[in-house]
């Protein structure tokens, strides 16, 4: 859990400090062009996700979920520091953009693998019985992560004035997450290995991709929703409070890292509810919910008063949690333990890496 609180911090921090991040490597454009600049980049590395999903998913196959998990984590850890140190557009020229987006193809990869080693995981480990509650477990830390991400930006953007914060500021963050990395990277040595496997006839990945293609396609299916949901409501959404609607980063950032502290109970009640009633049927609800609720909760968010901004986020969380909440038990369990890694990888970083991350 550790280590998947830091993998997402790290990414998370890169999506709150878009706009700064634009304005120093991209500062020769206009302030939207810098935005999707640096948003590009950020879309560049989720597209890699699926190549990470590849590579992980085989090592965890393959070689055990504790090597992938070490892998994943150095991964992460390293290329988040280097953001930090690394110098904008007046120093580098073209070099810097170039490099930064060479960066976050690194973190693309790591977290394509993190992300469900880290549930696949928690959830072959779990009692009888508690899988969807355990499962939940990896949801937690991923939003923690989130979390933490947008709880550190608040509390910059709150203590330094605006032109520290995008002189240097934002660099801290970055640096931060080294000190976290260490500390995963070495717990994850200390966990016990896998059971021995029986090494396969055929690489899990050819094995996955000549006779489970479908349940990759139901495995994507299912991540859909969130893929997009989450990204929309819990990260872009800090950007579009500020560009859209004229809030203070301050406030946006308090908005966004309220609602994320509520997401959190939601999802462990939905993963110990989904043990006993089912998966299928909080899913189906959630989704009905995100449907029917949209249009009118995005408009309550396009509306002066920050309380209605944070109500209409705060029932997002609903249907957002109950989703994330029983995801990692109901894909875990919907795939054979040999091609687990790789095809629940490969699918739901389809579905996060090409769909939510474009």
């Amino acid at each position: 859990m550790i280590g998947n609180l830091l993998e997402w911090y790290d990414f998370a921090i890169y999506g709150y400090f878009a706009a700064t991040i634009g304005r120093v490597f991209f500062p020769a454009q206009d302030p939207v062009a810098q935005v999707l600049s640096a948003f590009g980049i950020f879309a560049l590395g989720y597209l890699m996700r699926p190549i990470g999903g590849i590579v992980v998913g085989h090592v965890g196959d393959r070689y055990g979920r504790r090597t992938a998990l070490t892998f994943s984590i150095t991964a992460m850890a390293l290329p988040t520091f280097l953001v930090g140190v690394l110098p904008g557009h007046a120093t580098l020229g073209i070099a810097a953009p170039i490099l930064l987006t060479l960066l976050r193809m690194v973190q693309g990869l790591s977290v394509g693998g993190e992300a469900t080693m880290s549930m696949i995981f928690l959830v072959e480990r779990a009692p009888p019985g508690r899988r969807g509650l355990v499962g939940s477990l990896a949801s937690l830390a991923a939003n923690g992560g989130f979390l933490m991400g947008s709880a550190v930006g608040a509390a910059f953007a709150a203590l330094l004035p605006a032109d520290a914060l995008a002189t240097w500021g934002w660099r801290i963050p970055f640096l931060l997450g080294l000190l976290v990395g260490i500390v995963g990277w070495w717990i994850r040595r200390l966990l016990e290995d896998d059971p021995p496997r029986p090494a396969p006839a055929t690489s899990p990945l050819t094995d996955t991709l000549r006779h489970h293609g479908r349940l990759v396609a139901r495995v994507a299916g299912v991540a859909i929703f969130n893929a997009v949901g989450f990204y929309l409501m819990f990260l872009y959404i800090v950007t579009w409070l500020q560009g859209v609607d004229g809030v203070a980063p301050a406030r946006a950032l308090e908005i966004n890292t309220v609602s994320m502290v509520v997401l959190l109970p939601v999802m462990i009640a939905a993963g110990w509810l989904s043990d006993r009633v089912g998966r299928r049927p909080l899913m189906f609800g959630a989704l009905i919910l995100a449907f029917a609720g949209a249009i009118p909760l995005l408009w309550l968010m396009h509306h002066p008063d920050p309380a209605l901004m944070l109500a209409g986020q705060l029932a997002f969380v609903v249907p957002a949690g109950i989703c994330l909440g029983v995801m990692p038990a109901i894909l875990t369990e919907a795939v054979p333990a040999g091609v687990r890694c790789t095809a629940v990888s490969l699918g739901y970083n389809i579905a996060f890496g090409i769909i939510g991350g474009l």
